[in-house]
């Protein structure tokens, strides 16, 4: 088909810019609603087809005092710090090994990141598998709480 405009035409110099009155295309007014404005009323089609699930509540969410954070601390932490822990009397000393109780820090968990040196004895309420193993190889022990 054969074209007697321009396809863009942004009709520079012109006063009204095809909109006919120049009042006309001013303001946001004439754009029908700009974001979800509009959804329960003119633009309900478009919210039945595309959106359906927009109105109302779905789902069920747990209490936050039912879910259980857990706070976890890494092997490489425990390493570093160990020194200073015995130093404070939050680790003691059993023969060579020394013996961290996690839960005085503040921990639930122990997990594998990082390397370990030292046999340490470790007392947690959780380990990961990762953990576990790293601190047998050494030679300690991972003691569940």
């Amino acid at each position: 088909m054969i074209r007697k405009t321009r396809k863009i035409n942004k009709m520079r110099g012109s006063r009204s810019i095809g909109g006919g009155c120049t009042k006309k295309r001013r303001g946001a007014g004439h754009k029908g609603g700009k974001g979800k404005a509009g959804l329960g009323k003119h633009h309900w089609t478009w919210t039945v087809k595309n959106d359906p699930n927009h109105f109302g509540k779905y789902g069920f969410k747990r209490p936050q005092k039912m879910i259980k954070k857990i706070n976890p601390v890494n092997l490489g932490y425990l390493e570093d710090n160990c020194e200073k822990l015995l130093e404070n009397g939050i680790a003691t000393m059993e023969g060579d090994s020394i013996i961290i109780d996690v839960t005085d820090l503040g921990y639930d968990k122990v997990l594998g990141k990082g390397k370990i040196l030292k046999p340490l004895i470790i007392k947690s309420p959780m380990f990961s598998a990762s953990a576990e193993e790293k601190i047998q190889e050494v030679g300690g022990e991972a003691i569940k709480l």
